[in-house]
């Protein structure tokens, strides 16, 4: 059976599955993988808020040969406002499928499946490895599809990731590892109490914009021949207090450090650690690593993925670690790891969208790589 990539993309969208999700939306992808001979196993693991998050891992065995994996998430952020209609019920117009997910990364996932539909099963394994939890924390997520895999003994030779990559036009850009991050929150308790009494309180102001100082002047490094220099960002600063003759009881900043493979986020961690307290001995800071700095060497997947690319759109990809962070940071550990997919500029937005010609030429890139990989 031929499966329409076009079709499948409006069935997933249409399943509401804002991060971490489960149920609906994974019925209609096993719906569509069983009869192109794929075993599925379904997990739902956790609780709120991190949880419950539902997982699949979806094999076809052929016989020896090539594992190939391909690796994506069936959870969306929330829709938002200001949509022009249900954001989970696909609009098709002009050539334009619009829908939360579109981008982001159903249609991509919809692709590979329809692209698997067009290959005869040919020596090797092919699975799919989905989660419910990408867009959220991942605790529950693909980590946990490691351990699955782990326990069973199971290792793919190479995975492919259908995130949003390109920039510009489809096939322009292909990630090759991707920026660690982390996130931290610094508070500096004080004593609260009057500004025309000071005597009476201790301000936590000033310790702390020493700190966000200290630290905001912090060079990390100069980046490497694949990465950008690591960088710290600030995203919140805050007290408690409302009013402007109260001096407040503690001061909190937020910030986030993406950092390239010269980094650790433990180490980083400290080096915040040590200079908070530096500043103020009694600050807080707590920490949340979302996933370490990669990078995967040049080899046979660069070869199939960019080869399927040239041929099919005639674009020389761009090998990127630019942009956010995705699940490699994870997959990482099994085997070498790509992530590419289609036009990302509406991803996360309102509207989102992709072009039905898109989406097409994606699921026949993603059959080519199918092809070479066989040949």
């Amino acid at each position: 059976m031929s499966i329409n990539p076009i079709a499948l993309t409006t069935a997933l969208i249409n399943c509401p599955s804002i991060t971490p999700a489960s149920g609906a939306v994974f019925d209609v992808l096993e719906q569509a993988l069983r009869p192109l001979g794929f075993t599925v196993h379904r997990f739902v693991l956790g609780e709120a808020p991190d949880g419950p998050t539902e997982n699949m891992v979806a094999i076809r065995d052929s016989g020896p040969g090539p594992h190939f994996g391909f690796a994506g998430h069936l959870d969306v952020v929330p829709a938002g406002d200001g949509w022009d209609g249900d954001p989970f019920a696909t609009r098709i117009e002009n050539g334009i499928v619009t829908g939360r997910g579109a981008a982001d990364m159903k249609a991509a996932i919809a692709a590979y499946v329809a692209a698997v539909s067009r290959v005869e099963p040919r020596p090797g394994t092919l699975s799919l490895l989905i989660t419910g939890d990408e867009e959220g924390y991942a605790t529950w997520g693909t980590p946990r599809i490691i351990d699955w895999l782990n326990e069973r003994a199971i290792r793919p030779d190479m995975i492919l990731i259908g995130e949003p990559t390109s920039v510009e036009r489809l096939g322009d850009t292909v990630k090759i590892g991707r920026r660690g991050s982390v996130n931290l929150w610094i508070e500096v308790p004080g004593t609260q109490g009057h500004v025309a009494y000071p005597h009476n309180a201790d301000n936590p102001v000033p310790a702390l914009a020493r700190i966000v100082a200290a630290l905001d002047a912090l060079h990390l490094d100069d980046g490497t021949e694949a990465f950008p220099p690591s960088n710290l960002e600030f995203t919140a600063v805050s007290t408690p207090t409302q009013a402007s003759n109260v001096i407040p009881g503690s001061a909190t900043a937020q910030l986030n450090i993406r950092f390239n493979n010269l980094q650790k986020g433990t180490d980083l961690v400290r080096r915040v650690e040590e200079i908070a307290r530096r500043e103020a001995p009694n600050a807080v800071v707590r920490s949340r690593i979302s996933g370490e700095a990669f990078l995967t060497p040049a080899g046979p997947l660069y070869d199939l993925v960019t080869a399927a690319i040239r041929e099919e759109t005639g674009v020389e990809p761009e090998l990127s670690t630019s942009g956010g962070t995705s699940d490699g940071r994870f997959l990482i550990q099994l085997c070498p790891v790509v992530d590419f997919g289609l036009p990302n500029g509406s991803m996360h937005k309102v509207g989102e969208h992709a072009a039905v010609a898109d989406i097409e030429a994606l699921s026949r890139i993603y059959e080519r790589v199918l092809r070479k990989l066989a040949a």
